[in-house]
């Protein structure tokens, strides 16, 4: 169960049946992104592809030498630019594969503007993700629900709040049938009761599952694979805590966007490191640091500079401090040239370094741990006023201590909030901000929630862990799991609830899971990537894949959240996006 070589084999396959010879790999916006991540430019052109164009583009030039591999999302837009292309061709043969299920009438209307018989051939080749990780997938999408206008009343089930955006629940059926249809899965389905958004997903991939029954038509397997579909309202603590692993360090502060990250912010920044593209299918240090904490890391980089040192006998320093690294990188050229891999990390770990510092993340951190996994009322209303007072602590920061503190604290009868939010405007904190506090107790409150997300005996349960690394790194705490770690504890063991997590249609499972896929409707985040990574290293038996609507950072999750609330003033795009730092 491996998302990114699925993506990797359909590509492959698409450019040997062209054949040998010059190639042009045709695209839309979404298929681009959902090759970059699987495959650099450079790996591409080693298969003869020389040229990467875009459908849409209006300026492409006619070069009947070469052979056009057609990638593309089976949407009306992309046939009717098919259309106009087969009328009027510019390349010498067409190898045609659609990322999900074309209907047979679009096959149609394609062939018959194929006057001139250019078509080589037409398939579905069902890469209609974005491959993360081997075990992590996303949609790219953004304000997947909106809210409701009527009340739903079901038993005791109350749904108020947010129903699916038409456009994104047919998306989410795509992208999520296209990673069964990639992972070879029929799957049985189970639903979170408490939200409509999931019983609507699970009957509408069910459906496609039904109708299209042939290509579902896979080998049975003695144990049958299961699809969990969740709402990330059950879980709006996760998506706000400040993270220590690298890669979820990457997006909270940085923003990861397929891979890539913008640096040109970045003070005293070298041209060529302005946009890195982090991948750990190319780069070996960060597949090898991923889920690595960041002292870890720092350790890692130092000891990777003191191989190359032993080389270079001559201006010997000694490495104590990220900063001393930074220096150290800069002072040899040639270093960067022999390794640009050290000096993209370096750079990236710095400029962690420098934000953790300037915005004083190891203190606000730990009171969000506090927050997010213990019941002291009158320790946390200290702590988020002292902080809130803390004039180097930043606005985001601020606020996301507040929410922390609403969403724990919601119905507590000395809750002190009004004065927090009083707080948050003597800090200056913009009017937009302030009112997300609102949103995301509207989003993840109380009367939203289907588990019991906050329990008191929270306190009893936690070991505080503590990393040690680097100098300039300090101590911090990482005691917060996210809720999903419970559920798929729970699933793996067989007594995930089936009152609150129902199957769809009248069969159960009646032996233990072994080949899960996981789906959050409203977007998963990188501590869960992280939580699923070890769930898969320490159940042997069991193979977890994780999917969100997008993977967010805590920027990202909030702008979802105002969608979601009507509190946002514009409405995302169908196609989405991950949240690049603003």
């Amino acid at each position: 169960m491996n998302v990114t070589l699925a993506v990797k084999q359909y590509i492959s396959k698409m450019i040997e049946n062209s054949g040998p010879g010059m190639k042009v790999l045709l695209m839309d916006k979404e298929t681009t992104s959902i090759v970059s991540v699987v495959y650099t430019q450079s790996e591409i052109l080693q298969k003869e592809v020389y040229l990467f164009e875009r459908i849409d583009s209006q300026s492409r030039d006619s070069m009947k030498h070469l052979k056009a591999i057609c990638f593309l999302r089976p949407t009306k837009e992309n046939v009717q630019h098919l259309i106009q292309e087969l009328r009027r061709p510019k390349y010498s043969v067409y190898f045609i594969y659609f990322s999900n299920v074309i209907s047979k009438s679009e096959i149609k209307a394609l062939a018959e503007a194929d006057e001139q018989e250019v078509v080589a051939e037409v398939q579905e080749f069902y890469g209609d993700f974005i491959a993360v990780n081997p075990h992590v997938f996303s949609l790219n999408l953004q304000g997947v629900s909106r809210r409701r206008t009527d009340q739903v009343l079901s038993g005791r089930n109350h749904f108020p709040g947010r129903t699916w955006e038409p456009s994104m629940l047919s998306r989410c059926t795509q992208g999520l049938t296209s990673v069964l249809l990639a992972l070879k899965k029929c799957p049985m389905i189970r639903y979170q009761l408490s939200s409509d958004m999931a019983k609507r997903l699970a009957e509408s991939v069910k459906q496609i599952i039904t109708k299209e029954y042939e290509l579902f038509d896979f080998r049975k397997t003695e144990v049958p694979p299961l699809l969990l579909i969740l709402d990330r309202s059950d879980d709006a603590i996760t998506p706000l805590l400040n993270q220590w692993t690298y890669q979820a360090m990457v997006h909270e502060l940085l923003g990861l966007n397929n891979n890539r990250i913008d640096l040109s912010r970045v003070p005293g920044i070298s041209k060529d490191l302005r946009e890195v593209v982090l991948s750990a299918e190319n780069d070996e240090f960060y597949a090898n640091n991923l889920y690595m904490n960041f002292g870890e890391i720092g350790t890692n980089i130092k000891n990777l500079m003191e191989d190359f040192q032993k080389k270079k006998p001559k201006g010997q320093q000694k490495l104590e401090s990220i900063s001393d690294m930074k220096a150290f990188v800069d002072n040899y050229p040639q270093f960067k040239k022999m390794s640009g891999t050290v000096s993209k990390h370096v750079t990236v770990v710095g400029e962690l370094s420098r934000l953790v510092s300037e915005r004083q993340l190891m203190e606000v951190s730990e009171v969000e741990q506090e927050l997010a996994c213990q019941n002291d009322h009158s320790n946390a209303q200290q702590n988020v006023r002292r902080l809130l007072q803390n004039p180097r602590v930043s606005e985001l920061d601020a606020v996301r201590l507040v929410m922390l503190y609403a969403l724990r604290y919601e119905r507590h009868s000395s809750s002190i909030l009004p004065s927090l939010m009083e707080e948050l405007s003597r800090k200056g904190v913009s009017e937009r901000y302030r009112r997300m506090v609102q949103s995301v107790v509207e989003y993840g409150g109380k009367r939203i929630r289907g588990s019991d997300l906050i329990t008191p005996t929270d306190a009893v349960a936690i070991t505080k862990q503590f990393f040690k690394g680097l100098k300039g790194v300090e101590n911090v705490y990482t005691q917060h799991q996210p809720l999903l770690h419970d559920t798929l504890d729970q699933l793996i063991k067989g007594r995930l609830k089936d009152s609150q997590f129902p199957y769809l249609g009248a069969s159960s499972l009646r032996d233990r899971p072994q080949d899960i896929m996981v789906f959050l409707i409203g977007g998963a985040t990188y501590e869960e990537a992280l939580t699923v990574y070890n769930l898969n290293r320490n159940t042997p038996g069991v193979r977890i894949v994780l999917g969100g609507s997008a993977i967010h950072n805590t920027k990202s999750f909030l702008e979802e959240v105002m969608l979601a609330t009507g509190h946002s003033g514009d409405r995302a795009q169908g196609s989405g996006r991950h949240s690049t730092r603003r």
